[in-house]
């Protein structure tokens, strides 16, 4: 019989070797799929518990004085555990904490087979939001009583462990195979329970009609949508009438449904233009419902007209939202079906066949891709898409899965049978076949400025986040080149006595190949690595050296410096250029032996596959030489600007080049407006003082040729915001950064007193978000205070969000990503700081350079440009504080520039209209309590 034994603890800190002791054990016994005994006690740890731990636990002093030791009930505790499993929520943490306190009092270790409910998790639940034991409750419908309390929470990884053991009896027999390969590399002691399956399955004749299998691997069969095609379909404005009025198909959608004239108002400006067959550009300000509002139009008019019409997003993430979110709303408010596709670049979407191929390769296998593949398997009989996005790999995964992505396949035969099976195909057939595509802004502009097309042919666009277009443009006609990523390709064609690819291309096909090429090979690959070092390297020291008193700094903390090749230090820059033209001697000579292999393998048909990964790889070395041509020895030209970001602090080749245009209004006039018959731009962020001049100009767009509308937002700020500005801060302008940075901190933390945290800090410089990080850990108590800083508590962007919403009286500091695209609606947010005016850095390389451009045309760079992007980025700070007509707040702003400077009334002009209060901090304190 098998025996499952859960356990879970609470200790006074996170280390058993630092000494940390149990407090409180928790211990739930299953045996046939059951929980049939559960066993809990406090432990006297004979030391104070901190308070960092009585917060999370609610566990103090005098729960624990009278209890017994752990010595005291290290006998009942052992009995427990005989002849079972030893399963928790990360095993290494609790069996290192039982197996010290065993150690101390002279026992046996503990020495079970484990199984680790974090890991089963990320295999089995690949799609899981998180693998937080708190997190996967809820994600599996599984009631979480009393969570950080020890035997609430082994109660429920015990029903978590069951929710497990069912989804792994239900895998198909192909991919309990491979897991049972890879079982070894995992921390979990699954050989037993999976061979058990593989016995069970291996003997039936039961198959699961979702799914197909092909070459070893199974995965979910993707569904067709059936389209009813539409009866008539009435006016325009009747359809509208039965979407948005008191008694239409929305109202009966959504509780305390609200019509809103704007967002009626907003489909009417979009459909209008598409009649007309005109661009338009649409603020729509917070609240609108804009994607909605663009979405009804879209389809009303892809149906009626029967073209397809294409809606961009700037992120992947809000494409996914608008398939999963808004088009199952659209489609329950609609009389007629419709075909919606998302489509997204190649790099996003596995190939089959490259994991196939992938995955029965394990020789130097680390215990990130042995879980990545692992998860990859589970998540192959799930997906309809393909897409990765929808697994949350473990870091150094990614970098796996870039070895198995549709970007990697050079030219693909259509009759292959990998390629009847690609999910990016199938996802170009759907986009092919939809009324609607969405896509993101990286395709949308690759797909613009490419010589072969990307996307389906469209006449009509919606850009959504249109503010960012611009600039997604620019990086998508530029190039960029690193030294991570050159090397990366390097090792992966490798040596030849390496088991890449080329070791294992030169083992099948040594008959055909002439031995001077191999050779030649390795000295050519090994000098191409150690050239690619030498000159990222050369690149690093050269900028260290010019940037000893310029400072200019990227969003993430990088140095950057601009450079043209004709005004460089001639002596140091031709060593630099020696080295370029030296590495590109070696890339050279690597893609004519390359080609040679090429034809080789064209006489041999033996394997396509074999001659497209050929391909594929003289693709990408002709690239970076091309990349490194353009970059350090073609003539500089004035239509673009080249910079080096390097990581101040990091290796000395984390180095990345950048080149991209000065203007591309230009391009995108010609290229993409002057082709499309009519293209809607919208945003909550488009207009300064109320004027669109600046965003067309940006875009290269003229009055004849576009509409202009302004969607005002349904809240009432001026009952929901408070605006405060300090008129005691210290003027940073004459040196006083450190006073500035101390008297933000008093802010931050008299204005948390106030609103119990739930406090949004905005900062323009990395730097003195650092400052202000680590000054404020002195000043607050952290015990109190939950502080999240971008940059220094791990996590990404949306990781560093939920944990801001899930601690209480949480301040969360962030950068210029946190500018924007962040939702935070309710009282978990309740104060805005707003430190600093947003204007970029004047020796920032592209602004450095739009700004010269700008004055050799005779025009004002700070009104055209610094002005202009900083007034759109504070618009999009301000935002981030009223998402529904229930919230409100307080926005603070440190920088007195807004009230004193001549150009500060175009901040204040460029948001709604709300109290507006300038006094002394104290006083404003005093208010901002008054106020809540």
């Amino acid at each position: 019989m098998e025996r499952f034994v859960v356990i879970d603890l609470e200790t006074t800190g996170h280390s058993a070797v630092k000494r940390d002791k149990i407090i409180e054990v928790g211990i739930v016994v299953i045996e046939e799929n059951e929980i049939v005994d559960s066993y809990g006690t406090f432990l006297n740890p004979g030391k104070s518990i901190p308070e960092f731990i009585s917060s999370l636990t609610g566990i103090r002093d005098e729960d624990v004085k009278g209890a017994p030791t752990f010595e005291e009930r290290a006998e009942e505790i052992a009995v427990l555990f005989e002849d079972s499993y030893l399963i928790a929520h990360n095993v290494p943490f609790d069996m290192g904490f039982i197996n010290a306190e065993f150690a101390a009092v002279g026992r046996e270790l503990l020495k079970n087979p484990v199984l680790d409910t974090v890991e089963l998790a990320r295999v089995l639940y690949p799609k899981a939001p998180s693998y937080k034991l708190g997190q996967l409750a809820e994600y599996l419908g599984i009631h979480h009583e009393d969570p950080h309390r020890a035997l609430s929470d082994a109660y429920v990884t015990a029903k978590l462990f069951l929710k497990l053991r069912e989804r792994l009896d239900n895998l198909p027999y192909e991919t309990i195979t491979h897991l049972i390969r890879l079982e070894k590399m995992l921390k979990s002691d699954l050989f037993a329970l999976l061979a058990d399956r593989e016995n069970e399955l291996a003997f039936s004749t039961q198959e699961d009609p979702e799914l197909e299998t092909f070459q070893g691997l199974a995965f979910r069969k993707i569904k067709e949508t059936k389209i009813t095609p539409p009866s008539r379909i009435g006016s325009y404005g009747d359809f509208l009438d039965a979407i948005y009025e008191e008694d239409g198909t929305l109202s009966q959608q959504m509780a305390r449904y609200e019509k809103r004239t704007g967002q009626r108002e907003m489909s009417e400006t979009i459909y209008d233009a598409f009649q007309s067959r005109r661009h338009a550009l649409i603020e729509a300000e917070t609240g609108t419902g804009k994607s909605l509002a663009y979405i009804l139009p879209a389809i009303y008019d892809a149906v009626i007209s029967g073209q397809r019409l294409v809606i961009s997003t700037f992120t992947t993430q809000l494409q996914t939202q608008l398939l999963e979110e808004e088009i199952p709303l659209v489609r329950n408010l609609l009389p007629f079906s419709f075909k919606a596709a998302l489509l997204k670049g190649k790099s996003h979407y596995i190939s089959l066949e490259k994991f196939e191929r992938e995955l029965l390769s394990t020789e130097k296998d680390n215990y990130d891709i042995t879980l990545t593949k692992a998860m990859i398997l589970v998540w192959l009989t799930e997906t309809q898409t393909g897409d990765i996005d929808e697994v949350q790999l473990p870091s150094s995964g990614y970098l796996f899965f870039r070895r198995v992505s549709t970007d990697t396949e050079a030219h693909v035969d259509p009759q292959s049978p990998w390629f009847l099976r690609s999910y990016y195909q199938k996802a170009r057939k759907a986009a092919q076949q939809a009324d609607i595509v969405i896509t993101n802004h990286a395709l949308l502009a690759t797909d613009i400025f490419n010589d072969y097309q990307l996307l389906p042919s469209y006449d009509k666009v919606i850009i959504d986040e249109a503010h960012h277009f611009e600039e997604t443009a620019s990086k998508h006609y530029g190039l960029k080149l690193d030294y991570m990523n050159m090397q990366y390709t390097l090792n992966q064609i490798g040596e030849t006595n390496d088991p890449k690819f080329i070791g294992q291309l030169i083992t099948k096909y040594r008959d055909y190949i002439e031995e001077e090429m191999i050779d030649r090979w390795d000295d050519l690959i090994i000098d191409a690595k150690y050239e690619t070092d030498d000159l990222f390297r050369g690149i690093f020291q050269y900028v260290a050296e010019q940037n000893k008193h310029q400072k200019s700094l990227s969003d993430i903390g990088r140095t950057q410096y601009r450079f043209e090749n004709s005004k460089e230090d001639a002596a140091k820059w031709d060593t630099i250029l020696e080295m370029t033209n030296r590495l590109m001697f070696f890339l050279r000579d690597l893609i004519y032996i390359l080609a040679r292999l090429d034809q080789t393998l064209e006489k041999q048909y033996e394997d396509k596959y074999d001659k497209n990964e050929v391909g594929q790889h003289i693709e990408q070395l002709q690239q970076y030489m091309d990349h490194l041509e353009s970059l350090f020895l073609a003539a500089d030209s004035p239509k673009f600007v080249k910079w080096v970001e390097v990581e101040t602090y990091g290796a000395k080749n984390a180095v990345y080049l950048y080149s991209e245009p000065t203007d591309i209004s230009g391009f995108l006039s010609t290229d993409f407006f002057a082709k499309k018959e009519s293209v809607i731009l919208t945003s909550a962020t488009l207009t300064m003082k109320n004027s669109f001049t600046f965003i067309k100009e940006r875009l290269g767009l003229t009055d004849e040729e576009i509409e202009t509308k302004k969607i005002p937002s349904p809240f009432s700020y001026k009952d929901q915001v408070q605006l405060m500005i300090p008129t005691d801060f210290p003027d940073i302008k004459h040196g006083n950064q450190d006073d500035f940075i101390y008297a933000t901190c008093e802010a931050i933390f008299s204005l948390a007193e106030i609103t119990s945290g739930r406090m949004l800090v905005l900062f323009t410089s990395y730097d003195m978000l650092k400052k202000s990080y680590y000054l404020l850990k002195e000043i607050m108590d952290t015990s109190t205070y939950s502080l999240i800083a971008q940059g220094i508590s791990s996590g990404s962007r949306s990781r560093l969000k939920k944990n801001f919403q899930t601690f209480d009286q949480s301040i969360l500091l962030g950068t210029n990503s946190f500018w924007e695209g962040v939702d935070i609606p309710g009282e978990d947010l309740s104060s805005l700081v707003i430190v600093r005016l947003p204007f970029q850095p004047p020796d920032h390389p592209i602004f450095e350079a739009k700004s010269a451009n700008l004055k050799e045309n005779g025009k004002n760079a700070f009104m055209e440009l610094s002005l202009p992007n900083a007034v759109i980025r504070f618009k999009q700070g301000f935002g981030r504080l009223i998402r529904s007509n229930t919230d409100r707040g307080i926005v603070f702003v440190c920088d007195s520039r807004i009230i004193q400077a001549r150009y500060g009334k175009y901040f204040l002009d460029s948001i709604p209209e709300i109290p507006l209060t300038k006094d002394k901090t104290q006083q404003l304190m005093r208010k901002a309590e008054e106020w809540f």
